[in-house]
């Protein structure tokens, strides 16, 4: 086990990690503060990336950052390091969404999770093209599971009939997004037409991937275009594997715990060669997220539908250097 404070290299390879997290519509709401005193990683929510229309309670918005958190902590674990992590450690400053501190102690987190999770971080990305007719093992679904289970949350794969249920769902969500000017708006917003962009947040337009031809996969048109029969099409897997992530309860600590398993179960899929991407559409209108559960009564708030299965890799987005996420410079090499 290490000793002595992290070089600056390794505390920039951490946040590297961070910031390489997913994000809603790669807006990348989270800045880093490195405390000099106790050489913890501060992780806060940058409310000038976040969706308004879209978001308004902030939901996304935590989860995201949880993601970060949940990167940083397999950096850490990366280095020889054991992370240590408060979430909503001041109740006083609400802006502050996490504290991780890398400590030479043994601990749980330093064997909690894959050794292979760090890799992963960097081939990891949302996939937004049609997969294969290959189907996810049973043991692959256990060990996505089970990373979501370590993180507090669950991960269930419905049957065939309640799948497309989801799926119907989730293209009511997507109409009500396309019928809504002010969100499809927001949502151009983070769109970048131009492959030359200099921006380092956002989707690149080649990110955005096609429709399904067969209209079976309501696939986010992040234009939101007023005639999507215009838009490009593909057929689509005719037998989608979709998973749904839930917690107990829908505070916001649970809300970044769903980020920290999120993350969890796309870095294990990522380690198993599986492709994933995110149908979080019927999360953003209140009624459709609670109806996402097929008993009324059920226990648990969905949180995230992921599409998982075997196929292209798609395109990476953008993401800012680690000192553009810094509110303060590493230290000197």
């Amino acid at each position: 086990m290490p000793s002595g404070p992290l070089d600056a290299a390794t505390l920039e390879a951490c946040v590297a990690a961070a910031v390489a997290a997913p994000s809603f519509f790669n807006t990348q709401p989270w800045r880093f503060r490195l405390d000099p005193d106790t050489v913890a990683f501060e992780v806060r929510a940058d409310p000038q990336r976040s969706l308004r229309r879209a978001d308004p309670a902030g939901r996304a918005l935590h989860l995201s950052v949880g993601a970060s958190v949940f990167n940083l902590r397999v950096a850490v674990s990366h280095f020889g390091w054991s992370p240590v992590v408060r979430l909503l450690p001041r109740p006083d400053d609400p802006g502050l969404l996490a504290v991780v501190r890398p400590t030479g102690s043994t601990g749980r987190y330093g064997t909690e999770h894959r050794g292979d999770l760090y890799p992963a971080i960097w081939r990891r990305h949302s996939s937004r093209f049609p997969f294969s007719a290959r189907p996810v093992p049973p043991q692959a679904r256990a060990e996505l599971a089970e990373a979501a289970h370590a993180e507090g949350a669950s991960l269930v794969f419905p049957e065939a009939a309640e799948t497309i249920r989801l799926l119907r769902v989730t293209a009511e969500a997507e109409h009500r997004n396309h019928a809504d000017a002010d969100r499809g708006r927001e949502s151009r917003r983070w769109v970048h037409r131009d492959p030359d962009s200099p921006f380092d947040f956002g989707l690149p337009h080649t990110a955005l991937g096609p429709q399904d031809a067969r209209e079976r996969i309501p696939m986010r048109d992040f234009t939101a275009a007023r005639h999507p029969g215009r838009l490009p099409a593909q057929d689509f897997e005719t037998a989608p594997a979709i998973a749904l992530l839930r917690t107990e309860h829908d505070r916001r600590t649970d809300w970044l715990r769903a980020g920290e398993a999120l993350e969890h179960v796309l870095l294990v899929a990522t380690a198993l060669g599986l492709r994933a991407s995110l149908l979080h559409q019927p999360m953003e209108w209140p009624d459709l997220r609670r109806s996402l559960g097929p008993d009324p009564h059920h226990t648990g708030h969905a949180q995230m539908l992921i599409r998982l299965g075997y196929g292209p890799e798609g395109p990476a987005g953008p993401r800012r250097a680690p000192h553009a996420a810094l509110d303060e410079h590493l230290p000197d090499r």
